[in-house]
Formats: structure tokens, sequence, C-alpha cells
């Protein structure tokens, strides 16, 4: 069995990524520009968006944080994408999710200009995914793919049962390892909780990536010998040993599956650093005017 070390892949694509902006500082082009807005002051956002914050400040990028009370009325918002959108030094925009109930995700994503999705959300570079033409690929399924690539996992003619179907990841990495691209070339089965016999399908899966956002979900009944895992899992539970009160668990319960793995994630220090290298490399993209990358 060996550990998919998020950690140390998410390193070298920003120190790869930090030599290419070096190069871009030498020869005086512009520097790839990061927003993030954040509303409220969730404690798992708040973790999130500084960690993309202080990536950026790492690897030569210039960042921009939008912090908002969750008061915040939803015209406002829109009004502080559209001047990010119009601003010419912003090359991605990123308005980091959950969003206060009075808000409207569907129309905060649909505002933010295409060209600037470094998230993948928008329904145009969706719609570009699943034709396979360059576009920016949401950040969660582009970091697996470039973590399966990194270790050069052999993913042609395997079956990959990907459990939940989410636009942020499992309809996408489901539509990604599928591709006529290695990696990819996968058989895919899109589970969810309404598929019957769950257990028995996911057992037979040559690669399964757990993306359904409930602790401890795939147990070692449902992974057969040698299986590669992916957890996408980030889910809090209660653990008074713990100075805050909690610990971090992904959606595989991985004790007891890791020793069947021939490849298996951590949570953390999986799938979660390389949604941010995913992130920051589209951001690249857009600034050096690539509109995106066909995975």
């Amino acid at each position: 069995m060996q550990i998919l070390d998020g950690k140390h892949v998410s390193q070298a694509i920003k120190d790869q990524l930090a030599t290419q902006v070096a190069e871009l500082k030498a020869q005086g082009k512009k520097i790839p520009h990061l927003a993030a807005i954040l509303v409220g002051n969730s404690g798992a956002s708040e973790t999130y968006v500084a960690s993309k914050v202080k990536s950026c400040a790492e690897i030569g990028y210039n960042s921009t944080l939008l912090r908002f009370e969750d008061t915040i009325s939803e015209k406002h918002l829109l009004d502080h994408i559209n001047m990010l959108n119009e601003n010419t030094d912003i090359d991605g925009i990123l308005v980091q999710l959950p969003l206060p109930k009075h808000i409207n995700e569907e129309l905060v994503i649909n505002t933010i200009d295409p060209s600037k999705d470094v998230d993948g959300f928008h329904p145009m570079n969706v719609g570009k995914m699943v034709s396979g033409l360059p576009t920016f690929i949401p950040a969660t399924p582009y970091g697996i793919m470039l973590m399966l690539e990194h270790y050069n996992i052999d993913t042609k003619g395997k079956h990959a049962v990907v459990i939940g179907r989410s636009h942020i990841v499992g309809t996408p990495i489901s539509i990604l390892l599928s591709r006529n691209t290695n990696p990819g070339n996968c058989t895919v089965t899109l589970c969810h909780s309404h598929t019957k016999n769950l257990a028995e399908i996911c057992k037979q899966a040559d690669i399964v990536v757990a993306a359904i956002g409930r602790p401890n979900f795939v147990t070692a009944d449902m992974v057969k010998e040698g299986a590669v895992v992916i957890d996408v899992g980030i889910n809090r539970i209660a653990d008074a040993s713990k100075k805050s009160g909690f610990r971090l668990v992904g959606d595989v319960d991985f004790n007891a599956v890791a020793p069947l793995c021939s490849y298996i994630t951590p949570v953390p220090g999986g799938v979660g650093p390389m949604t941010i290298a995913a992130l920051l490399k589209n951001t690249y993209h857009a600034a050096t005017g690539q509109r995106g990358h066909q995975n």
C-alpha cells in the first residue's frame, strides 16, 4: 500500500509554478492575480481561503481577498463580482462556497466572467469540459487527475466507481476518467445515495473515488484487494481528545481500507492540497491567455 501524498505533489506543482512566475517577471510579463471573495466567517471557509492566499504569496502570484459580512445583499455581492470581471489586472475569480441562504449560488457562479472562472463552475466551462474542449476544469477533479498523473497510475481499461454525483466533484471526475486521455480511458460507474447494491458495485472497482460527504462511508467490505482509493471527503467528527474538540476524517474508513489498497489518499493531506494546486494552475492558464487547460 502506498500513500498518495497530496502535500508532496501539490508542493511539486507549486515549485514548478514559482519557476514559471519568476520567468514571467524576468521577461517583464504580467504576474497572475487571483481574487477571492469570502462571505461570512465560517471556520472551514476561513481556513480554505487563507490556504489559497498563502499559496499565492508562496509562488509569487498577486492576490486580493474581499471579505463581506454574511448580511451582504445579493446585489451588492454581484456588483463586486462585476467590478472584478472588468478589472483587467485580475486573472482569476473565486467565490468561496457555501454562501448564505439568501444569496443564489447559481446566479453568483453565472455572473463570474467564464475567462476568469478558475473554479471551473460556470456553465460555459462545464459545457466545454463535457465537449472535450480546452477550459477550466473544476479544481478538485483536476487535482485528482494531476495526482494520478504524478504517480503514473495506470487507469487505461480500469473500472472506476465514483460515489457522489455533485457538479463540483463526482460528475466532472466521472467525465474526466472516461476520456480518451492519460490518465483516463476508464469504464466509469457513477453511484449515489439511491444506487442499489452500491457495496457490491464498489467491490468490483479498480479505482474508487469517494465523494459522498459521509464520514467513513466506504468500509473494507466495499473495496477489493489492490484497488486505488481516492478519498475526497472532509468531515468533522467530535473528538474530545483534540483541543479543537473535533478531528477530520474522510468518506473512507482509512484504517480498515488502507491495508487492502495499492494506493490510497489520506485525509487530511490527500485531495485537499491538490485542489489548491489545481486552482493555482488554472489561474496561471488564465493569466497567460491559455483560457484553460484540456486534461
